[in-house]
């Protein structure tokens, strides 16, 4: 007679399943979010490129967006007045969370804050913290 075993089940995280894309042409930093989203049960979905990001972000496929300002081809402050800052933007489900190591003037920045959900410093938060803070996002 063999012995029983009870299946293990993981306990869901809070990224579980959440779809993120992430706008980010470091190929360094944007592969160390998919390391750590990915651990912390995310599906997330890397892009290079401002157009192809925007693109992407407009299917509303996507429940989170990262979003680096300098990116090519359209910067991420044009994909956020496209998502976000048009009178006839789109409603997206998805959260925006601006991701970059530019500093801003105080106007910029606030006006990108007006707009976007969060607005992160890539230099002051680690992979961990990241993930951290979007298990917050509901």
């Amino acid at each position: 007679m063999e012995p029983q075993t009870t299946p293990i089940t993981p306990e869901p995280t809070a990224g579980s399943g959440r779809k993120v894309l992430v706008v980010e042409d470091e190929h360094f930093i944007s592969e160390l979010y998919v390391r750590a989203l990915t651990r912390a049960g995310y599906d997330v979905t890397v892009e290079v490129d401002g157009k192809r990001g925007l693109d992407l972000a407009q299917t509303d496929k996507f429940d989170i967006i990262l979003l680096d300002l300098m990116v090519p081809t359209i910067t991420g402050i044009e994909v956020l007045r496209q998502l976000r800052g048009l009178p006839d933007s789109p409603k997206l489900k998805a959260k925006i969370v601006i991701t970059t190591n530019l500093e801003q003037r105080d106007e910029i920045r606030a006006d990108i804050e007006r707009q976007a959900d969060a607005y992160l410093v890539k230099a002051e938060i680690t992979p961990r913290e990241l993930v951290a803070f979007l298990d917050t996002i509901k």
